[in-house]
């Protein structure tokens, strides 16, 4: 009898635990399923074969140019040059036969449930935003995210002045707006 309620102790806690057996939630594992969903539509874009050695090789690829949370991504996978661990085949493997990648992003929380911590930063909205009531670390992240730098800038004024001068290159319809003004 002891060993039976045991048993069934057992069964109902697995049933119960976060990541086990359960569908993801809305915003759950959301870099992992974006990226996976740009990723699929790039290889039908790419005309690549479905096959997971070649899955994987542009996994890869695609993991070299992935930046902040998406590197994270690549990296907790195996897709980049100085991952510990590689379960990249627990990606490439499913997509091979058209897998939807919610269900390849769940199967990759259960190997490690790091993967759908991963959140997006917020994104600023520029066009209405008041650069000067921004934190210095927050204008530094704007540029990262253009790819830029502010070589020489020691003041806020300094950054604010080179996103305002960067924002028709890299936000068009935000600098246009903030002309409206």
């Amino acid at each position: 009898m002891f060993v039976l309620s045991g048993v069934s102790l057992a069964w109902a806690l697995a049933l119960l635990l976060p990541g086990h057996g359960e569908a993801l939630r809305d915003g759950e594992c959301e870099v992992c399923v974006s990226f996976l969903e740009r990723f699929y539509q790039s290889l039908h874009d790419d005309n690549v074969n479905f096959n997971s050695a070649d899955i994987e090789q542009a996994l890869i690829r695609r993991c070299k140019d992935a930046k902040t949370k998406e590197n994270r991504f690549c990296y907790y996978i195996g897709a980049t040059s100085d991952a510990a661990t590689k379960i990249t085949n627990e990606v490439s493997k499913p997509l091979s036969y058209h897998a939807p990648v919610d269900k390849i992003c769940e199967k990759l929380n259960k190997k490690d449930s790091q993967i759908c911590e991963l959140k997006y930063d917020k994104q600023v909205d520029l066009s209405t935003v008041d650069l000067k009531k921004l934190k210095v670390k927050d204008l530094k992240k704007i540029l990262e995210e253009w790819g830029e730098s502010c070589k020489g800038c020691a003041e806020k004024t300094d950054f604010i002045r080179k996103i305002t001068e960067l924002m028709p290159k890299y936000a068009p319809m935000a600098a246009r707006a903030r002309t409206d003004l």
